[in-house]
Formats: structure tokens, sequence, C-alpha cells
């Protein structure tokens, strides 16, 4: 049986996590600080549990500089939940827009105002979609499928990448071929969200910068579009302006911790901007689950439920960890770690382009999840790649199963001694 530190695993998630948490993790699991009890035992209403969910939040506040005008809440569903949650907690904010602006303009007129917030949303809803990957696609997908009841007009994808170039998930078009709704200023419906997967993980794309058109300025506050972003795989791997954001979520099980939990950060003002559940019902719509409902989440502290604490605790222990690491650098020197390791793997991939084609167009390449095909995608040659990878003890490499190929994840935890080992391989297997 091969000892822990002769294992170097990279697969796409759940991923690995540092040893040294995972030992301190293992002991919580059977006795948390001299308690006598398991974190896992322990009542998610403690002093203990809630000591916990605030220094989880504190460390990641102070990881990614999140402001307070954003609230931090921890939720069930993954990224995969969230792709729900979105669509009813931000058309419940536009519902709420739109009704105040019914009733500033026709006073207490309820029935006048149900109508007129009702005829809005079935000629001027609209949700917009950047689909750049697998997931950005199941994104949309899911939000058209919660909408099917009221028509198919109102999932706007704004830019499917498939349709230019090569027909696959492996770029990111330019900006200025978006078809981003208009803002009402210019005679537009105005999108109740722009939505965007910052890492696709399955396709090997990552979005190099924020992009520019969703840069949020307007002189008049009805033309704010919310930014939502699923961050899911790329986490705590780089620097981000929470400030540019509505709302960021991802889930745990890639570079935070483990399965069993989901972040969301969502800005403070959004929770407060929902209108009540009668209302969303008068005018055609559901009202948000309430397990997915963030005000009713952040208002009970994330404990509107049982939640797994142990979870939350683990990510706060890896939060901690990247904060002793980096010191006062912070996300910049992990960062700074995770594009060296992506440019060393890239670059052997680089010097054998009749082995290895990397999937991804250069100018979006994912530093996190790598993906490639071995000498065309020829099935024996990628067997050969694996089998022989996995006798170096070199784990989780195959591509995700929709698209197959070798996927290389580079997440947090995979240390640069491990990418040594997986760099001089791919030099060895092209030698051959």
């Amino acid at each position: 049986m091969p000892d822990r530190s002769a294992v170097a695993y990279f697969g796409a998630g759940p991923a690995p996590l540092p040893t040294p948490v995972l030992e301190k993790g293992a002991e919580a699991f059977v006795n948390f600080e001299n308690t006598g009890l398991s974190l896992v035992e322990i009542s998610h209403r403690s002093q203990t549990a809630n000591n916990i969910l605030a220094d989880t939040k504190a460390a990641l506040t102070e990881l990614l500089e999140i402001p307070n005008s954003h609230e931090i809440l921890f939720m069930h569903g993954g990224g995969s939940g969230e792709f729900s949650a979105v669509v009813f907690n931000m058309i419940s904010v536009w519902v709420e827009k739109r009704r105040r602006e019914a009733q500033k303009d026709l006073g207490g007129d309820e029935n006048k105002i149900i109508d007129r917030v009702r005829q809005e949303l079935k000629h001027e809803l609209s949700l917009d979609y950047l689909v750049t990957g697998s997931w950005s696609l199941k994104a949309s997908q899911e939000a058209a499928n919660l909408l099917a009841p009221l028509g198919n007009n109102f999932v706007n994808v704004a830019v499917d990448s498939r349709q230019t170039g090569s027909g696959k998930f492996d770029n990111i078009p330019p900006e200025d071929t978006w078809k981003l709704t208009p803002s009402r200023s210019k005679g537009g419906k105005a999108a109740a969200f722009v939505y965007y997967c910052d890492n696709e993980t399955v396709d090997g794309v990552e979005f190099p910068l924020f992009p520019n058109c969703l840069k949020n300025s307007p002189q008049d506050p009805a033309d704010e579009i919310p930014v939502v972003a699923d961050m899911s795989s790329n986490f705590l791997s780089r620097r981000v302006d929470v400030s540019k954001h509505a709302v960021i979520f991802g889930g745990a099980q890639k570079n935070i911790g483990i399965t069993d939990v989901t972040l969301v950060i969502v800005r403070k003002d959004l929770l407060s901007t929902h209108p009540p559940p009668s209302f969303l019902h008068a005018v055609g719509v559901w009202s948000p689950p309430t397990i997915l409902n963030w005000p009713i989440v952040a208002k009970n502290n994330s404990l509107y439920n049982t939640m797994p604490i142990f979870s939350i605790w683990i990510a706060g222990e890896v939060m901690r960890s990247l904060l002793e690491a980096h010191k006062t650098r912070q996300l910049a020197g992990q960062e700074e770690l995770a594009n060296s390791k992506a440019e060393q793997i890239y670059n052997v991939l680089d010097r054998h382009p009749d082995v290895y084609q990397i999937v991804a167009n250069r100018s979006v390449r994912s530093r996190m999840n790598i993906c490639f095909r071995v000498r065309g995608g020829d099935a024996a040659q990628e067997k050969d790649f694996l089998e022989n990878a996995e006798a170096q003890l070199l784990q989780g490499l195959k591509g995700h199963r929709s698209v197959g190929g070798i996927r290389i994840s580079n997440y947090n935890a995979v240390d640069l001694s491990k990418i040594k080992r997986l760099t001089a391989f791919l030099e060895d297997f092209a030698s051959r």
C-alpha cells in the first residue's frame, strides 16, 4: 500500500487537500479539541459551531478582501444547486425592483401594480448567460427548464463559444460579439443578471480577466446589471475584485475543502430586495425554495437547517493554511504559485505538439484544469498514457466522461514536487 506522499493526485473534484489539514481533521473527527465529541456530532446550534462559522467567514473575508457590502453564506447543493438558487433569487430581486417602480408610479393600487409587473415580467424579463463550457451550458439549461412553464424566451445566451472556431468549448469570443440584453436607457429590457463561469472544469477554459463590458457604473441604478459568477474550480487561486460581482458562488470540493458545503458571496442590498412571496405568486413566478432562499439563509446565519459543520471547519482550515503560507501577500502569493505550476505543465505540452494537443486556445487556457489529447485523441494511446501514469502513482488524469482525453487538475493543494513528477513523466512519455 503506497504512502500518501507517494501518490500525486490530479483529480478534478473531489480534489486533494493539504495533508496537515487532513491530519488535523482526523483528530477532530474523533475528538474535537479534547471535548470528547467528534466535530460531526456537535450541535449546529452550539457556540462551537457558531465560532467555526465566524472563524471561517473571517478567513475568507481576509483572503478575498470581501467588502462590507457583501455577505457570506454557507449552503447545500453544490454549484448545481446554485444554478437554481440564482434563478429563483435574482428573479425575485428583479420583480421587487419593478414592484417598487410601479408603486412609485401608481401609488397604493395593488391590483394595478400586480398587473403592471405581471406584464413587464412576461415581456421584459431576460437572463443573460455567457456559455463558454459545459458548466455554464448546464446553468443556462437549468434556467430555461425552471422558467419553461412561463415561456421559452427568458434565457438569452449572449455568447455560445461553440459557434466560433472549432465548434467546441475551446475559446471565449471577443466581447464585442456578445449579444447582451441592452440596458433600459438604450431602449432595451435590461437583464435581471448576467451569468458566467470563471473556469470551466470540463473544458479547460478560464476567463483571464474580468470582462470589461460587465463593469457596472451606470448613472441610472435601473441600468445596473448584476453579475453572477460560478467560481467553483478556481476559487482562492487568484485575486478577485468581489465588488464587481453581485454574487459569487463555488462548491467547496475543488480548492476550498470537501463536499457538502457551498460558499455564496452575495451583495447585501440584494438580500433586502425581495417582495413578499404572495406578490411573486400573484405575478406568476415561484418564490425561492426555503433551502435556496438567500435572505432566509442570511437571516439565520446559514443555520436555518443542519449544516455540515465539519465541512465548514475543513474549509476554514484550508483558508487559514493559505493565509499562513502567503502571509501579507494573501492570494497574490497563491496566484503566483498557481500560475507557475500551470506554466510548467503547459511548457512541456507545447514542446511536444505532435504528442500532446491542448484543447483550449492559448489566450483562455485554464490554470486549474489543463485539458489535452494524446496523439490526436487516439484511444489506445490515451489508454497507454493513463496506464503508465497510474503505474507511477500519478492519478486522476482521465478527462471528463463527456469529452474524454486527459485532464490535469492543478488545484492549490497540488504542490510543486507533484508537478515536477508529472512534467518528468510527460517528457518521458513524449520521447517514446
